[in-house]
């Protein structure tokens, strides 16, 4: 879960843990909840697209991604909505 607001201040880090996260885990499937984040940016998309890529490689599922409304907004309107959609396989 992701809450607050992402800048490309704390971005970097924020993926970057959740790649370390993703990978000791160990875990089979996944759910990116970014409901909480308030303000649309592209460097929540971007710290989202890094979480699949690295799901990708380790082969974890991606059950879920819930974004907030202005998140669903901007992946609308920068034509995303299929990488972003509630239901996703990586």
């Amino acid at each position: 879960m992701v809450a607050g607001d992402l800048t490309m201040n704390v971005a970097t880090e924020v993926a970057a843990a959740g790649v370390k996260w993703l990978r000791s885990a160990k875990c089979l499937e996944v759910c990116f909840d970014f409901e909480q984040v308030s303000k649309a940016s592209s460097v929540a998309i971007s710290v989202l697209f890094e979480w699949l890529r690295a799901c990708q490689a380790l082969q974890i599922t991606v059950r879920s991604i819930v974004l907030s409304a202005p998140l669903k907004r901007l992946a609308s309107l920068a034509e995303l909505d299929a990488l972003t959609s509630s239901s996703v396989s990586a």
